[in-house]
């Protein structure tokens, strides 16, 4: 529903096949798969673990001396491959995905609307052509007060038909719109060439039936060679982006080298003729020159401020240049990071459900799917906070992108811990006897 409200714009009123809607929607749900594998797992483990502890199977293990590890061991290993089917998934199915998700959005983006001809008003859509329908009857077909100007030699109105009554059908194969019209006239302006000499008389013919045929194949869908999507960075495997991002630090350091003896070549001159007319006004040698040299004082300063400016425009174009490049190499190297962090996100949050559900001993939908939100929120708030960091320069690509596996992965640590020493910390009758405990010992008189 996101994606269609996002694109609702470039969908609606062109005409799109039901199957070429149903294309895009399949190759954008392959993007919602990191959102939802992780949760799934940690929702799934939650249920299982805390139906497993509401049932007391948990309890009867441990009492026949099978402790939680042992009990998570093949957990472990299916939770594995499922790390290893995502990081698969999101190396190469991902980008084959986007890159026809990419091309398809843009050449729909780029589908001109579907033909609609409404009453009263001229419509421009046909290339070369202004129509113009006074009332349509109600099969769809008849429309009657047509006006039709005629732009396809390129000098104007000079061609204008009307007629009283039409008839608009598409051809067998729909590559035309067939316009039969009724009782009408044409005018053709007259003509004049560079001289002003008329070359064309003015044209009026009077007919019964005046057939015009449109061509309606810049109404289709054209698809565009995927070769010019293969650059963004979405679109790229792992090996890819590693060679992206090893061509740009290449470009970045020649980059650095050139500007470095352009600077060199180009400005650092100035320093050489400043230093001189220091030694020149220091000097006895030079007295004599004084007044030749405040005579050119001010040509001096002008071409100090040119030279300052020209350096100043050269340093902008500098900085916007490295800026571009920059957020363009932490783009690559963030999308170089989460395909590793997927699967990294299915094992921790599994590490994280696993032992919750032991802890709280309840399955079902009620508790588990609540706790499994707010975990799953965290790991996603922190995932969004680190990127976009890392995508500003604030924090370095891999820092930014594991932000949240480095946060969380204590987390599961610890509930491990927790769970395998029977913890009560979401037992709420453990929190009431610990306060009534504490609340006794402060009211309880003392003695002497």
């Amino acid at each position: 529903m996101q994606f269609l409200w996002k694109y609702i714009d470039d969908l609606v009123g062109k005409g799109i096949d039901g199957l070429v809607i149903a294309e895009l929607l399949f190759y954008t749900s392959a993007n919602l798969v990191p959102l939802a594998l992780p949760l799934a797992i940690l929702v799934s483990s939650i249920m299982s673990f805390g139906n497993m502890a509401e049932h007391f199977e948990l309890t009867a293990a441990k009492a026949s001396g099978v402790s939680l590890q042992r009990i998570m061991r093949p957990l472990f290993f299916a939770v594995f491959l499922i790390s290893a089917t995502a990081f698969f998934f999101s190396n190469n199915v991902l980008p084959y995905t986007n890159l026809k998700m990419g091309s398809l959005l843009y050449d729909i983006r780029q589908q001109k609307p579907s033909l609609s001809i409404r009453e009263g008003v001229f419509y421009n859509g046909i290339e070369g052509y202004s129509i113009k329908v006074g009332q349509k009857d109600d099969d769809g077909k008849t429309i009657r007060n047509v006006m039709i100007y005629d732009h396809t030699a390129g000098i104007g109105n000079r061609k204008v038909v009307i007629a009283k009554r039409g008839v608009m059908e598409s051809s067998p194969d729909q590559r035309f719109l067939i316009l039969s019209l009724f009782e009408g006239n044409s005018y053709e302006e007259k003509s004049k060439n560079k001289n002003g000499v008329d070359t064309h008389p003015l044209m009026r013919n009077s007919f019964k039936q005046y057939v015009i045929r449109f061509d309606l194949s810049q109404f289709q869908l054209n698809r565009t060679n995927e070769d010019m999507f293969k650059g963004g960075h979405q679109m790229m495997n792992l090996m890819q982006l590693g060679h992206a991002v090893d061509s740009l630090k290449k470009e970045e350091l020649s980059s650095n080298s050139l500007i470095s003896i352009n600077i060199s070549h180009n400005f650092l001159f100035l320093r050489d003729s400043v230093e001189f007319k220091s030694k020149m006004k220091t000097s006895p040698k030079f007295a004599l020159m004084d007044t030749s040299l405040h005579a050119n004082t001010n040509q001096l300063y002008e071409n100090a401020k040119n030279q300052a400016r020209s350096m100043q425009s050269f340093v902008m174009g500098i900085k916007d240049e490295k800026e571009s490049r920059y957020s363009q190499l932490a783009r690559f190297e963030v999308e170089w990071h989460r395909k590793l962090t997927l699967s990294a996100a299915c094992f921790i949050l599994f590490l994280i459900g696993a032992p919750l559900g032991a802890i709280i001993r309840k399955g079902g939908l009620g508790m588990p799917l609540v706790i499994s939100i707010i975990f799953f929120l965290a790991y996603h708030i922190l995932s969004i906070t680190g990127e976009k960091f890392a995508k500003e320069g604030v924090l370095p690509a891999w820092r930014g992108m594991w932000t949240s596996s480095m946060i969380l992965l204590p987390v599961g640590i610890f509930l491990i811990y927790k769970a395998t020493h029977d913890s009560v910390i979401f037992d709420r009758d453990a929190y009431f006897s610990f306060f009534k405990k504490l609340f006794k010992q402060k009211n309880s008189p003392k003695l002497g």
